[in-house]
């Protein structure tokens, strides 16, 4: 039986843990990249008409990767919060407030 000081920690480490992961992860992503390259070049001139169609599947592809991602993500936070519940259910968590 884990006692509420253990729990309280270990959630908040599961809190830094999984944002830490979502910064880096958009830190990585295409899209901080993209803002980045704007930032640092401004403006792109426009492109041809072949290339936009090129830069459109690139993109397309890009977006499905990061919903899988996501999914993947969601998938894990549906997990712990499952976990978590069981958990204090069976009476080994408390109520998670300062009584």
């Amino acid at each position: 039986m884990m006692d509420p000081e253990s729990f309280r920690a270990l959630t908040r480490l599961a809190g830094v843990l999984v944002s830490g992961a979502t910064f880096v992860f958009l830190a990585y992503s295409p899209v901080a990249r993209a803002l980045g390259n704007r930032i640092l070049h401004g403006k792109l001139p426009p492109a041809d008409e072949g290339r936009d169609d090129e830069r459109m599947d690139h993109i397309s592809g890009e977006v499905a990767a990061m919903r899988h991602h996501l999914n993947e993500a969601l998938e894990r936070l549906d997990f712990t919060e499952r976990m978590l519940t069981q958990a204090r259910e069976r009476g080994q968590l408390g109520t998670g407030k300062d009584d």
